[in-house]
């Protein structure tokens, strides 16, 4: 009985020498699961880091640019009026001449007007000029009404002061003597 026991013990030792093995296998698999995982969580930590540096940066540049947007948002029709400007000098300059005549100064501001209106129209602002044009009171507001029996009732006879609308907003109505 010796020797069996003997050989249970040489198998029992060989058995745990084998467990032995496995478990220093396993716990050297899980140490590297372990590097693995930190290593990974790391660099995921970094990511995070990273994009909260860019989206603060993305915040502050939109933040400047729609400061600027406001800032400078008409820029472009001041531009645009600064030559309407120049052209009321130069046709007051020519007015002041002694040469100057009321046609030519007359011609002037004409053409002062449509350079005005050109640059008002690309901006998007239309006037309102409704002459013999049915009466609107979201577009118009009458002065007066005036009775006229050959006019159509409810039109505009005239205009006493020109409205406008900016990008079909109202702006300002037109100020309209009404045939009653």
């Amino acid at each position: 009985m010796t020797k069996k026991k003997e050989q249970k013990a040489q198998k029992s030792a060989s058995t745990k020498a084998k467990d032995d093995l496995i478990d220093s296998s396993k716990i050297e698999d899980l140490e590297s699961q372990l590097e693995e995982a930190q290593q990974s969580a790391k660099d995921n930590w970094d990511k995070l880091l990273r994009s909260q540096a860019e989206m603060e940066n993305l915040k502050r540049r939109t933040t400047k640019d729609l400061e600027n947007a406001h800032k400078f948002a008409l820029e472009g029709f001041v531009k645009a009026l600064l030559e309407v400007s120049d052209s009321l000098t130069m046709g007051l300059k020519s007015a002041q001449d002694e040469k100057a005549t009321l046609e030519n100064t007359t011609e002037g501001l004409e053409l002062t007007m449509k350079v005005f209106n050109s640059t008002l129209e690309k901006f998007g602002v239309e006037s309102i000029n409704p002459i013999d044009e049915k009466f609107d009171p979201d577009l118009h507001e009458a002065v007066t009404m005036v009775p006229m029996p050959d006019k159509k009732p409810n039109t505009v006879l005239e205009v006493v002061q020109t409205g406008f609308t900016l990008n079909g907003r109202l702006v300002r109505p037109a100020l309209v003597i009404v045939v009653q």
